[in-house]
């Protein structure tokens, strides 16, 4: 039998699986001992770019002991501490990023708001009125009412999320 077809794996067409591929890198975990890939870096020391690079048990069992403020004074930590909480308090504070929007004088969002305008009721409406406007629209537009009627079927569809957000 001719070497060739030991290596087509008996389709000549195909030629030897792989052949076109280069072998892979593999990165190899930093604990000592340890012979699984290592895909999870770690920092080897806080503000450094440098990192070890360890398998899943390895990563979470250095991440469970990691300290970042390891080595620094109580002065530099509370400085670190300070001047990242600055940056981000602006973000968390911010109510237009909240969500369904900012509120309004009635403390509901413009979500919650569209979804009153939808159902046809004023912001002030209880869940009683909610649920009765909610059953006399869903009749009204319901796709088996109106059959073949694609702006009945939205229109149901619209009313059903708005009662969906003001149900809770």
């Amino acid at each position: 039998m001719p070497s060739d077809h030991i290596r087509s794996f008996g389709f000549p067409r195909w030629g030897e699986y792989g052949k076109d591929k280069d072998a892979e890198a593999v990165r190899m975990c930093d604990y000592t001992g340890c012979n699984e890939r290592g895909d999870h870096p770690a920092p080897k020391s806080p503000g450094s770019n440098e990192r070890w690079y360890f398998c899943r048990p390895h990563a979470a069992e250095y991440n469970r002991s990691w300290d970042f403020f390891a080595g620094m004074s109580d002065e530099e930590a509370k400085r670190h501490m300070h001047d990242n909480s600055q940056s981000s308090d602006a973000f968390a504070s911010a109510r237009t990023f909240e969500w369904g929007g900012a509120l309004d004088e009635n403390g509901y969002s413009t979500t919650e708001q569209a979804a009153f305008d939808t159902l046809e009721l004023d912001s002030g409406a209880g869940q009683d009125q909610i649920k009765s406007q909610y059953r006399k629209l869903a009749k009204l537009f319901h796709p088996d009412a109106n059959p073949g009627d694609p702006a009945a079927a939205e229109r149901f569809h619209q009313i059903q999320s708005a009662y969906d957000l003001l149900k809770e």
